[in-house]
């Protein structure tokens, strides 16, 4: 009789949950170290989560609850954002500063998000100051729930790959290179879930594949600058997911992965039982930097071929391959609904928005911008300030014009970049790049279709070549020199939302903006209310909290 009432009880525990309705949840405890790292043979310092470089994978499904307490055990504040996580109603666990207090040393605090309505391979970082250059970040993945058909048979395994540009020096001496107004130069290596093979393919596998089975890569640019280009000595990849999406299967070579993108590929074990290589090397650089990573087969005799398969040159290949990208219409995502049952391309545009990246020296100083504004971060979280009902004292709102001037980018102010839009409008934003170099946006908060990349200037008359129909819903894209791109969405979202530079320095020097998206009403429909446990700083430390938003 001793076991009837904890079994009662457990029963009764499970029966409240499912009654309530809630998602299962997931939970964490991440203790944020330095430690030393040598993944290109110079030791350097690291931050590690839970004494691991790069951090623990979360493997999470549609809706589920993820509660991650974020111990800062660093010398200086610290911050992580969820790439690609769209937070809905909820800015307050972005995790960047513009909408959180960073977490001070010594102490801790916990996200709470739920990943709702959303699947796909996706990836954290610091946001804070350069630590992303020091580690800190890991892979997140969002499964669908058993009861959504997914486009492919269920993979024999699904591995994790990030790759990214590495520098030997320490985030601190880099951001002080940054902050006396240089630019951090050519990266020293290429890492793979952060190790470099300089063994010539005589490490150990870091994937092993069981003959004539298919198994999933999600692949991350989880870098700093450079955009990268994978392959697999002598396999196909099958393209299935990009960033929430499901693709059409188109298969490739290889992939072009720019910083802060990560694709789903299919590759079937059919060819020699032997060791291959991965193969991670960058693009558009005076030097390639290149590293390599060994996959086994299970029954495999003998190591890979030091023949490491040619990578593509020049940009033009990069973006006949964008173009190359198709939404799967008929396949569901997190919904029960066909992807293709949204029409985008029918919706009317309410506004466009032209944003234009620049350089420029400020006090001789290097800095970035948007439109002429070289964006910083105030002592006061942008979305803390606006709650608080004391955003004039932190910031104004629309310092930049949606039809900049051609000579926008020549001289830069530096001052928070907030720009206001119409709650559930349909916004066309335009992302022209002037410049010789390829950059890569990122919005928080949200999913845009990616309708068109094109050289050149943009007029509204390169709307004949937008892709209405199945341009790919996504949360990153790149913009390739003296080119432009134009990305559509519904900003549905209430928050305060981060667009971004995803090159490090870029960002970090004023690349980036907020988007705030307020609803009327100040319900809890739209938007939640401050978390109880959020940090506060700034001007609001002290403050009474303002009446919570009801329904």
């Amino acid at each position: 009789t001793g076991l009837r009432v904890p079994i009662l009880f457990l029963c009764l525990s499970a029966w409240a949950a499912v009654a309530r309705g809630e998602d299962p949840y997931l939970f964490f405890t991440w203790n944020i170290t330095y430690g030393t790292v040598a993944p290109l043979g110079v030791p350097q310092q690291a931050i590690l989560i839970n004494g691991q470089f790069p951090g623990p994978n979360i493997n999470s499904t549609s809706n589920n609850n993820v509660v991650v307490n974020v111990f800062n055990h660093l010398d200086e504040p610290f911050l992580v954002t969820w790439n690609g996580v769209q937070q809905r109603k909820n800015s307050w666990q972005d995790g960047v500063l513009g909408t959180n207090c960073p977490i001070p040393p010594g102490k801790n605090y916990t996200y709470h998000f739920q990943v709702k309505d959303q699947i796909g391979s996706y990836f954290y970082y610091p946001s804070t100051a350069v630590h992303r250059a020091a580690g800190g970040f890991g892979g997140l993945r969002i499964n669908s729930r058993l009861l959504i058909p997914v486009p492919y048979a269920d993979p024999e395994d699904d591995y994790t790959v990030l790759i990214g540009d590495w520098y030997t020096k320490s985030n601190t001496q880099l951001r002080s290179f940054l902050d006396s107004g240089r630019a951090l130069g050519r990266p020293d290596g290429v890492l793979i879930n952060g190790k470099s093979n300089k063994s010539g393919g005589k490490d150990e596998p870091l994937f092993t594949m069981k003959p004539g089975k298919t198994y999933k890569y999600r692949i991350c640019n989880v870098g700093l600058k450079n955009s990268l280009n994978f392959r697999i000595q002598d396999h196909l990849l099958k393209l299935v997911e990009m960033e929430g999406s499901h693709t059409v299967q188109n298969t490739y070579e290889s992939l072009d992965v720019h910083v802060g993108q990560c694709f789903s590929v299919l590759v079937t074990a059919d060819k020699k039982p032997k060791d291959y290589l991965m193969v991670a090397s960058t693009r558009f650089t005076k030097t390639v930097l290149t590293t390599t990573a060994v996959i086994g087969y299970t029954n495999g005799k003998g190591p890979a071929s030091t023949e490491i398969p040619a990578a593509p040159v020049g940009w033009a290949w990069s973006l006949n391959q964008f173009r190359s990208f198709r939404w799967n219409l008929t396949a569901s995502a997190a919904r029960p609904n066909p992807q293709g049952s949204y029409h985008y391309g029918q919706i009317n545009i309410t506004r466009t928005i032209k944003l234009v990246n620049s350089a420029s020296k400020v006090n001789d100083k290097l800095r970035y911008g948007i439109n002429g504004i070289s964006h910083t971060d105030p002592e006061t979280p942008l979305k803390l300030a606006q709650y608080y009902n004391v955003a004039d004292r932190v910031f104004k709102y629309d310092l930049i014009q949606d039809a900049p001037a051609a000579t926008v980018g020549d001289k830069l102010t530096v001052l928070p970049n907030v720009g206001n839009i119409t709650f559930r409008t349909f916004v066309e934003i335009i992302l022209e790049n002037h410049e010789n170099t390829i950059q890569s946006w990122h919005l928080d908060g949200y999913s845009f279709f990616a309708v068109a990349i094109e050289p050149g200037r943009w007029t509204p008359e390169k709307r004949k070549s937008y892709n209405l129909l199945d341009g790919v819903s996504r949360h990153t894209i790149q913009v390739f020199p003296k080119s432009w791109a134009a990305i559509m969405l519904t900003f549905d979202n209430a928050g305060i939302w981060n667009l971004r530079s995803e090159l490090l320095e870029r960002r970090y020097l004023g690349q980036q903006m907020y988007f705030s998206v307020l609803s009327p009403e100040r319900s809890l429909r739209d938007e939640y209310n401050v978390p109880d446990n959020a940090l506060l700083c700034g001007i609001v430390k002290d403050m009474p909290k303002p009446p919570p938003y009801s329904i």
